[in-house]
């Protein structure tokens, strides 16, 4: 798969994750809130690793700098 994700674009979804794990750590959320935080938060982690996000792929969305 083609690469869709920029830099920025993967830090700004790891810095939601950071701040999904201390919610949870902090027991500000709890309960059904913070599995569907967890899921998304594994998620946007999953996705900077790889750098594709699925979702962008149907509609052409590609926040990486392209190389000239």
């Amino acid at each position: 798969m083609k690469q869709n994700m920029g830099s920025l674009d993967k830090a700004l979804r790891i810095a939601a994750a950071v701040v999904v794990a201390v919610l949870y750590f902090t027991k500000v959320i709890d309960g059904t809130t913070a599995l569907v935080l967890g899921i998304l938060a594994v998620v946007f982690v999953m996705t900077s690793f790889i750098g594709v996000c699925p979702l962008y792929l149907p509609f052409g969305i590609s926040t990486r700098k392209l190389k000239q």
